[in-house]
């Protein structure tokens, strides 16, 4: 059985290829179970101990349909003793004062359920004036960017992987 839990939503199809490709990085199937969020339960997240949560964001710091749909169930989810990590895309210059805005109200929304948040990433290299998922001068996942950057996509997928081996202790 796989150690890690991907939950995903995604309109245009970018979060799901970005959750196939952290998948791929991490070793595979047997590694990452991928769940898009539109067709799980709650009770999918009980058994992993390591949970990756993939969300766009969408209109003006919006959380993508599926998510937002899901929200509520997250109170019925202990996370306790969870360690999680996110991504997402989004748009750094048509939506600069919402820049992965998603990524923050799933994170403050988890932690309150217990998560432990890992992954954190630099805000190095990005151009944004706001963001709901900046902490501490860094954001609560990896940030992306189809739209604008999608050159980077892949290199920052494989630092992220690697930093979350770590940070999950695998």
């Amino acid at each position: 059985m796989a150690n890690i839990g991907l939950f995903y939503g995604s309109e245009t199809g970018y979060t799901q290829i970005e959750a196939e490709m952290i998948q791929k990085e991490f070793g595979g199937e047997s590694v990452v179970e991928i769940f898009d969020i539109a067709r799980a339960e709650a009770s999918d997240f009980e058994n992993f101990e390591y949970i990756i949560i993939g969300c766009p964001t969408w209109n003006v710091g919006e959380l993508q349909s599926a998510w937002e749909y899901f929200y509520d169930e997250l109170d019925n989810i202990d996370f306790s003793g969870k360690k999680v990590a996110y991504f997402g895309p989004g748009d750094q210059v048509g939506y600069p004062d919402t820049f992965e805005d998603a990524l923050g109200i799933l994170e403050e929304k988890i932690s309150e359920q217990g998560g432990t948040t890992v992954g954190y990433w630099p805000t190095d290299g990005y151009e944004f004036n706001e963001s709901k998922a900046v902490r501490d001068g860094k954001f609560v996942g990896l940030a992306l960017d189809e739209d604008n950057q999608s050159d980077l996509t892949e290199e920052r997928i494989k630092a992220w992987v690697a930093q979350l081996k770590k940070e999950f202790g695998l």
